[in-house]
């Protein structure tokens, strides 16, 4: 118990050491859970803190269209079929490209990616303009207000565009992208570097953030004015050599002072004899003191939980006897009526003899070391089945036996 819970503080401390290593390196910055900043290397704690445009609105059928693709955003209660009959797309193609079974619920404002274009967007269909959303060209924009600026100061006037005329939206295409199996959510918002929380809203995801594969997603797009940012201050390097001088070690400036207290080792004396040689190879103590029950050959070797014992065999009707003198505690009978005898030994061993017959003893008789006790039966079956345990614990016969 007392490793345990040292070894649960060790962990806790090293989380905890863990944790002031990364807040330390993160100090004034946004915390870079993936530690991908480290060393100055790309990081997505910029473009995950980083404001982020909303999804564009759909038209009436809830069609987004952009120059390269277009998708759906489901309503409460909406199927693939329900979907397609409002976008006038084939329902069956529908479902194959998003993978979905046609009558399947589908979430509000889940993204279905459309394989084949349907009618643009229009001012008929609730849309602000028409066609697909243009991307931004922030330096037309910004030539253009220049060219329009006045050159000298005073009220200027401008002409508004006829109300009836809406401006189309405008914004930057978003990546298109296809979950492969295993990805999640987490994965493919760390994968762009966007929250997944953004990533939730502009797909219709869940509250548990689940997707499948083949599923399509949208990865949110920056605004296209972001708030500007404080720039951080470049990292300088120098060349080997041209850094500051390495500073001249005090050992080559000065040498050490003369140690005046050291004092010479005492002599060495010599090492007392040994009481023993310790150094000398004693012989090991004899563990065996059993005979073999039945002079044969072993044709099964002890194999814990498979067999708890060792298989002798020899000549049918030889005789079968005892490995050591002691009581003969038990004599029963397998299940097929073989006859087993179980004798008792000091140190609370047993020995075990299975599979044999003509027992000649019966429980309470002592015996002696080599007594007969029963003979081998004929045939195939003209081998013992020999068990020695601690208690009820087998164990190899092999080290108690000659």
């Amino acid at each position: 118990m007392r490793h345990t819970i040292s070894r649960r503080q060790t962990r806790l401390t090293l989380l905890a050491g863990a944790s002031a290593i990364l807040l330390a390196g993160c100090e004034g910055q946004p915390l870079d859970f993936d530690l991908r900043g480290v060393g100055g290397g790309f990081s997505t704690a910029q473009a995950a803190t980083g404001p982020l445009a909303a999804r564009p609105s759909p038209d009436n059928r809830g069609v987004i269209s952009y120059p390269n693709y277009q998708v759906a955003v489901a309503r409460r209660g909406d199927t693939l079929a329900d979907v397609a009959a409002r976008i006038g797309a084939d329902t069956t193609a529908l479902a194959r490209y998003n993978g979905i079974e046609p009558n399947v619920p589908l979430r509000q404002d889940e993204i279905i990616a459309l394989p084949n274009r349907v009618a643009e967007p229009s001012p008929a269909t609730g849309a602000l303009g028409t066609g697909p959303i243009q991307p931004v060209d922030i330096s037309a924009i910004a030539g253009g207000a220049i060219a329009r600026a006045p050159a000298t100061p005073g009220v200027q006037t401008a002409t508004l565009p006829p109300a009836n005329q809406p401006a189309a939206q405008t914004g930057k295409e978003p990546v298109r992208h296809r979950v492969e199996r295993g990805e999640t959510a987490y994965t493919v918002a760390r994968l762009y570097g966007v929250p997944v929380k953004a990533l939730a809203e502009w797909n219709g995801l869940g509250p548990d953030f689940a997707i499948r594969a083949g599923q399509f997603l949208l990865i949110p797009v920056p605004q296209q004015n972001p708030p500007s940012r404080t720039a951080a201050a470049p990292v300088t390097t120098t060349l080997p050599g041209a850094g500051s001088p390495t500073p001249t070690p005090p050992s080559a400036a000065k040498p050490l002072p003369q140690d005046s207290t050291a004092k010479p080792l005492p002599a060495a004396t010599a090492p007392t004899k040994p009481v023993a040689d310790v150094g000398q190879t004693t012989k090991p103590a004899k563990a065996t003191k059993m005979q073999t029950p039945v002079l044969g050959s072993i044709i099964r070797g002890y194999s814990k939980g498979k067999n708890e014992g060792i298989n002798i065999k020899a000549a049918a009707g030889a005789p079968v006897k005892a490995a050591d003198s002691g009581t003969v505690a038990a004599i029963t009978k397998s299940a097929e009526g073989v006859p087993i005898v179980v004798v008792r030994h000091a140190g609370n061993l047993l020995t075990v003899y299975a599979n044999v017959t003509g027992v000649s003893v019966k429980k309470g008789d002592t015996v002696s070391r080599g007594q007969q006790i029963a003979k081998l039966r004929s045939g195939d079956d003209a081998y013992v089945h020999f068990e020695v345990r601690k208690g009820f614990d087998s164990v190899d016969p092999a080290p108690f036996i000659n």
